[in-house]
């Protein structure tokens, strides 16, 4: 739109902009908002970006286009008195005690009330207060501290397409909840954390383990690793003023060892890891022909969407563990005998931008000898806190190295940080996976964007391969549709679900925009240039680790290693989920609950995990696994029976002990 806008008395050329919150900025003016994302729809709630017109007519900045010759004033009496009122009829109605809140100096309302200077609410308090609900691996809900803004709403149906979060009620009792009043933990959220990502106050954040990381570091009797993921490198920097997308992997390496972590490794080397297996599996069905598109399992999100909403696709989703899974069952199953201590004697701890993660290091999937691969998940913004407590100077810090076997890393292994560098570096092994030969080629640009939907086709040894990279599990629900119908054909399919990838991920410092992921990415593309080698075969450690640990990628051990199956977690329907029948009699008779509140509390997964174990150890003759409704005993969490005990409280992280209890029963008989 061409033509001229006056903003506070200054002329501003119009240049496509869609509202007048857009023209004020591009004015140097910067109006306030709640309500207001880019990214997002306009929803104009909250009533701050409010600017007066020529005529005195008050309108929305946010929801009120542009137009030629249109005159605005954002500071005039009435405007200011607005705001202040609205700040005010906000504070009033929202636990205000701050210090002890998450988002404490991180708060867009603790910002504003600061910057219009509110000293004093005129409304009192709530005096209502809800109940906190912490049920989710990942994240942490206080209704007591959400303004209604409805970020957390629209993120999760426009840009995950998924919807847990909404509208409830109307008037003063209107609240953002789950359907029906449930808790996150029983709604089919992913866990991308994406809500609290555009939350501006504390109603929503990350779900903590500081506190757990920093008992296992006190504990002498436990080797504390850690593994640090790709993205978090060009992001924690920012926290402590420096430019995003600036890598101080080496300043984070010394914070962490400042803080007693007795090895720092790179999550990247296991993703040169997923590499091979991936590329090897990617290689294996299109000389078959089976099971294409292979759809990428990197992302824990992605993988909980397919068993949710689409399980029929399960059989072409990798194999291939997540890189942060990869390294958490190297290490309990192999490094741990190396540095002759047992699997539970070894805590794993994971520093990753992605919120989900941490429900994925809680699958009953992911364990050694009854402990979890992976212990603990730290977000950025957790190892931030911890840098803080620790009292040290980040920017100062002297830059130190990672330490082996698992501190090597190629850059393909870095650029699973950004959308389509999943994709990217399986192109570049792909070539010599496939034909033995090298390729001179390293930059498969076609595949690299900002756009949440790109498609490529490249030759890999005369192959045409063709692929998709998405990101957001809306576009991804988009792309399946279409593959359904016939109108999409692809041979690789990479899906992320936060924006541009894990630099995007809600674990990563708050404040996120495009911009920022931006300098993200482009942080990691320049760490992988810094590489002396670029392609993750050429990494002499991975080969190291088949011939001593796992033979060859795809191989007996690899598989066992670094490979796992997934289940569909619809609501029971069909054959999905078999009760047991009257039969031959077995020795121990089990039965797991799959009544609706033990199967909204896993018991699903605490009956695949078993059956897995079962077979594993070939009992399966032995005992007569079943699931059936109801032991009346709801509230305690997952029952199950193991001949006449009745076992309660269990979780899907507690399958190990109740498969103890059915060895133990075995044995008495």
């Amino acid at each position: 739109m061409a033509g001229t806008m006056i903003v506070d008395g200054k002329p501003v050329e119009l240049n496509g902009e869609k509202n007048i919150l857009e023209v004020a900025r591009k004015a140097g003016v910067e109006l306030p908002t709640f309500c207001y994302h880019s990214e997002l729809s306009v929803y104009g709630a909250c009533r701050m970006c409010l600017v007066e017109l020529g005529n005195g007519q008050i309108v929305a900045g946010c929801s009120t286009p542009p137009r030629p010759g249109l005159e605005v004033k954002t500071t005039t009496p009435r405007v200011q008195k607005i705001r202040k009122m609205a700040l005010e009829l906000m504070l009033a109605n929202h636990d205000r005690d701050c210090t002890t809140c998450e988002k404490n100096g991180n708060c867009k309302l603790q910002d504003l009330a600061h910057r219009f200077g509110i000293r004093q609410v005129r409304f009192g308090q709530r005096d209502i207060k809800v109940d906190i609900d912490d049920s989710s691996p990942a994240l942490v809900r206080d209704p007591n501290k959400c303004i209604l803004c409805g970020d957390c709403v629209r993120v999760c149906q426009e840009i995950q397409g998924i919807g847990v979060l909404d509208f409830a009620h109307r008037g003063s009792e209107m609240t953002v909840t789950p359907a029906f009043g449930k808790e996150m933990a029983e709604v089919d959220c992913v866990n991308c954390g994406q809500c609290a990502a555009v939350c501006p106050t504390g109603a929503l954040v990350v779900k903590s383990q500081v506190e757990e990381v920093w008992q296992a570091l006190h504990d002498p009797q436990k080797t504390v690793i850690v593994q640090i993921a790709p993205a978090v490198r060009v992001a924690v920097g920012e926290t402590f003023g420096l430019e995003p997308g600036e890598n101080t992997l080496g300043k984070l390496t010394a914070a962490l060892r400042q803080m007693g972590f007795d090895k720092i490794f790179d999550t990247s080397f296991a993703a040169d890891l997923t590499v091979m297996e991936e590329g090897t599996e990617f290689l294996t069905r299109l000389k078959n022909g089976e099971n294409l598109p292979q759809f990428t399992s990197c992302c824990p999100a992605w993988v909980k969407y397919t068993e949710q909403y689409c399980p029929e696709m399960l059989d072409h989703l990798s194999t291939c563990r997540s890189p942060q899974q990869m390294f958490g069952s190297l290490a309990k199953k192999y490094y741990a005998k190396e540095l002759n201590i047992k699997p539970g004697d070894m805590v794993v701890v994971s520093i990753m931008p992605c919120t989900a993660k941490k429900f994925e290091a809680q699958r009953p999937e992911f364990v050694t000898e009854g402990a979890q691969d992976v212990d603990f998940v730290l977000t950025t913004q957790e190892v931030v806190q911890m840098i803080r407590e620790s009292g040290l100077d980040y920017p100062n810090l002297e830059s130190d190295s990672l330490d082996m076997p698992f501190g090597f890393t190629s850059g393909g292994g870095i650029i699973f940080g950004v959308t389509g560098g999943v994709s990217e570096a399986v192109l570049r092994a792909a070539h010599y996976l496939l034909l033995g030969e090298e390729l001179d080629q390293v930059n498969f640009t076609e595949v690299r964007g900002t756009e949440g939907l790109r498609e490529a086709e490249i030759d890999v040894g005369g192959t045409k391969v063709r692929l998709a990279i998405v990101y957001g599990l809306a576009q991804a629900k988009h792309l399946l549709e279409e593959l359904k119908a016939g109108r999409a054909d692809y041979h690789l399919v990479e899906v992320m679900a936060c924006p541009s990838g894990c630099v995007g991920g809600a674990g990563q410092p708050v404040g996120t925009n495009a911009e920022i992921r931006s300098a993200r990415a482009q942080g990691i593309y320049t760490a992988d240039k810094a590489q002396q080698l670029r392609k993750s075969y050429q990494n002499p450690l991975i080969e190291a680790v088949y011939e001593k640990w796992l033979g060859e990628p795809n191989g007996e051990a690899a598989h066992t290693a670094l490979h796992t199956t997934y289940s569909e977690r619809r609501r029971i329907q069909g054959d999905s989920i078999s009760l047991g029948e009257d039969g031959e009699a077995k020795q121990v008779e089990v039965a797991v609950c799959v009544g609706t509140c033990c199967y909204l509390k896993g018991s699903y997964d605490v009956l695949q995990d078993l059956g897995r174990r079962l077979r594993g150890a070939h009992l399966e003759e032995d005992v007569d696994l079943k699931a059936t409704f109801c032991f009346e005993n709801c509230g305690s969490g997952i029952n199950v029976k193991v001949g006449d005990t009745l076992y309660s409280g269990i979780s899907p992280a507690k399958t190990g002990f109740i498969f103890d209890k059915i060895t133990e029963a075995l044995q008495s008989k």
